[in-house]
């Protein structure tokens, strides 16, 4: 552990560029799902991209020998996890049925500065300074304004916003789980093993259970959303950021996650051409701003 902590480097030009490619997947994935939406209902879109993205990581542990079933004690604070994180994506999916794909994606990235809260809390090295207070409370006021915006441009985005910022708190509490709990020991592969596990299976659930009509018509859109979601984000792009993880300084890597809402918000405008009042617009910058002053290094 010590000798991968010493060859972790500052982010050269290679993962600054990763790293723009993946806030762009991310930030694009809502607006994806929205337009599949005619064709597959939202949830259980949510739940066959995990279980894709299952299906993917099982046989790449298996080609690359990674042992995922091993007994280590972290069964317990896995299945917490797991649990979360389908949470997490039952409020996503489930709010895009009453919110754009541009809001959805600025409410929850308000979670980077929800966990630096949470971990201020339980890790004394996680304690904030002032800049990354500066941080969440930017990011705390963008969130109120694009809360006003939606209720004073109807309220019938309410809903969805409300349940992005759950799911912000859910996605919070999932990674103080993985960092204070025993899965802060195991490989990336069993802690993602662990939540697309749980989701594939309480995902397609409760899209039956919610009277979610499910596939209705397995167009190429559909097909192509459902890839994108499955092999693209769930899969490979979370395994390409647990690499970079690896080999770069976490804290410098999470400073370019500001970029994923300004992404969303983006395509959701140009793909879905969703509305950007002005207040909205100054609500994704002060998110951004917050999300890059609370993962800046105090260095």
């Amino acid at each position: 552990m010590s000798h991968a902590a010493a060859i972790r480097k500052p982010v050269d030009t290679a993962a600054l560029l990763t790293m723009v490619l993946l806030c762009f997947l991310w930030g694009c994935g809502h607006v994806v799902a929205k337009l599949a939406a005619p064709g597959m209902s939202l949830v259980m879109q949510g739940g066959v991209r995990c279980v894709i993205a299952l299906a993917l990581l099982l046989g790449w542990a298996r080609l690359r020998a990674v042992p995922l079933f091993k007994r280590d004690g972290s069964l317990g604070p896995g299945l917490l996890a797991g649990a979360l994180f389908a949470a997490e994506f039952l409020c996503i999916f489930a709010g895009l049925n009453f919110t754009g794909a541009s809001r959805m994606v600025v409410f929850v990235y308000l979670s980077p500065c929800l966990t630096a809260l949470g971990l201020h809390r339980l890790v004394p090295s996680e304690r904030l300074h002032s800049g990354q207070w500066t941080g969440v409370l930017l990011a705390f006021a963008g969130i109120a304004i694009a809360f006003w915006d939606g209720f004073s441009s109807g309220r019938a985005s309410l809903a969805g916003d409300a349940l992005g910022v759950i799911a912000a708190l859910l996605w919070a509490a999932t990674t103080v789980v993985i960092r204070t709990t025993r899965l802060s020991a195991v490989s990336a592969s069993k802690t993602l093993l662990y939540q697309v596990g749980v989701s594939a299976a309480v995902l397609p659930a409760a899209s039956v259970a919610m009277g979610e009509p499910g596939l209705i018509a397995l167009t190429p859109l559909v097909a192509g959303s459902l890839l994108y979601q499955g092999v693209i984000i769930t899969f490979a792009s979370y395994l390409a950021w647990f690499w970079l993880l690896t080999r770069y300084l976490a804290g410098r890597l999470s400073v370019f996650t500001f970029l994923t809402p300004l992404f969303g918000v983006i395509a959701g405008v140009t793909v879905l051409h969703e509305p950007v009042r002005p207040a909205f617009a100054a609500a994704v910058l002060l998110v951004g701003t917050g999300i890059y002053l609370v993962n800046r290094t105090a260095r």
